[in-house]
């Protein structure tokens, strides 16, 4: 199993355990990350001995969990410093509201934010609160702060809490972070030998907002995720790419260019801007198909007990890109709650696409989760990316982009008819 591994042996995790009820799932995400060949150091705060036994992680990584910063018997050879440079990543999961702000303060009080201030390792972030902690503008500030330095984030679930509130904060699905993280220490697809490398992308990813008035808006349950990895992976295979995203939390990591928008008009005009040069259009933005037909100048007032909205129809990103620039290789995606298969081959034809990309929708799936799944489309063909994180399919996505655009030249596509 070591020789998939990007150093040719087994990766080298350090999880860092925080003090809350969810420590126990750690013992959890012990356990797969040893089931997937990962050597494992655990390091346990004050806080998560509470909660947890150090003897349970030994017992299910072979290593004594470390807790201690001034420990005579590892810091004679300055321990920290050598833990700090031992793994291949560092997951904190679970990250407390506390190790976070710690982290965005760059306070090194114990041996867990300590040797976080000495590695150069990527740090792998898993948050678990409650809901209202999590949410707090402090939170949110250092989570962002965090986010700015390259730390990566695994969301936290939502549902009930064990204290009663329900919301945002169970920590993530543990089998997602292990997948994650070990997705992130396989090697890259050999960049020089891709049909990417140096073809110029577009991607579309997140909601819009129509506004109703100065405070409502109409929009939707995207939260960009998947358009973002989608973006990610075009970049990890040497693309150079555009992001053009709606109103969203997501970050992207260096070196890809963001454009933010937010209505539906203002996507569309980004979007043919930044195709005017480009090779290849990804539309994973969920964009709103109506706008009011007037907005509101002020607050609109509760009066009576019915209120009718006036909506007309946006204009078609994807049609209006097909008509203007017909040599770009343009992929469409498709949210569906019934007949997908039908619907995203539809929508292929109509709009005169390359490849349509169609997942499923509702009852928790997609939307607000960090894992898909993805039918995939085409004229002559079709092909299933299984549920996996998002990152993980955006991979599979790309590369069979990557293999339809080597099978160009391609012959004239159908004119597009409006949606």
């Amino acid at each position: 199993m070591s020789s998939s591994f990007v150093l040719g042996r087994p990766p080298r995790i350090l999880l860092g355990v925080c003090g809350g009820i969810a420590a126990y799932k750690a013992l959890e995400l012990a356990r797969l990350f040893a089931k997937q060949g990962a050597e494992l150091q655990t390091v346990l705060t004050a806080g998560a001995e509470q909660f947890v036994t150090p003897l349970s992680f030994q017992a299910l990584t072979g290593r004594a969990p470390r807790g201690a910063l001034l420990d005579a018997a590892h810091e004679a050879a300055m321990g920290h410093i050598e833990l700090a440079r031992w793994p291949d990543a560092v997951v904190i999961a679970p990250a407390t509201a506390h190790c976070l702000a710690q982290m965005a303060a760059g306070l090194a009080g114990d041996l867990l934010t300590t040797l976080l201030l000495a590695t150069d390792r990527p740090v792998w972030v898993a948050p678990a609160m409650n809901p209202h902690m999590w949410t707090h503008a402090a939170t949110q500030a250092n989570a962002a702060k965090l986010a700015e330095r390259g730390v990566r984030f695994i969301a936290p679930a939502s549902g009930l809490m064990a204290c009663g509130d329900i919301g945002q904060g169970r920590l993530a699905e543990v089998d997602l972070i292990c997948a994650q993280v070990m997705a992130s220490l396989q090697p890259a697809p050999a960049a020089p030998s891709s049909p990417m490398r140096g073809l110029k992308a577009v991607v579309t990813a997140g909601p819009t907002r129509e506004p109703i008035d100065p405070v409502r808006f109409i929009t939707n349950r995207s939260s960009g995720k998947q358009g973002f990895a989608v973006a990610e992976a075009l970049a990890a295979v040497g693309a150079e790419v555009t992001v053009i995203a709606g109103p969203t939390a997501s970050r992207l990591g260096s070196g890809i260019r963001r454009v933010d928008v937010e209505t539906a008009q203002q996507m569309l005009d980004a979007s043919l801007t930044a195709a005017e040069d480009a090779d290849l259009l990804v539309s994973a933005a969920a964009v709103a198909d109506y706008r009011m037909q007037t907005v509101a100048a002020q607050k609109m007032k509760k009066s009576g007990d019915e209120l009718t909205l006036h909506l007309v129809k946006n204009p078609d990103i994807l049609a209006t890109l097909r008509a203007r620039y017909p040599q770009l290789f343009l992929v469409g995606f498709a949210a569906e709650t019934e007949r997908l298969a039908e619907h995203a081959r539809s929508k292929l034809t109509r709009k005169g696409l390359d490849l349509i990309a169609a997942n499923w929708v509702g009852e928790g799936k997609a939307f607000d989760t960090e894992d898909n799944a993805l039918s995939v489309f085409w004229p002559e063909g079709e092909r299933e990316i299984a549920q996996a994180p998002k990152a993980a399919v955006a991979r599979a996505l790309v590369a069979l982009i990557a293999e339809r655009l080597a099978s160009r030249p391609r012959p004239p596509l159908p004119a597009a008819s409006p949606a």
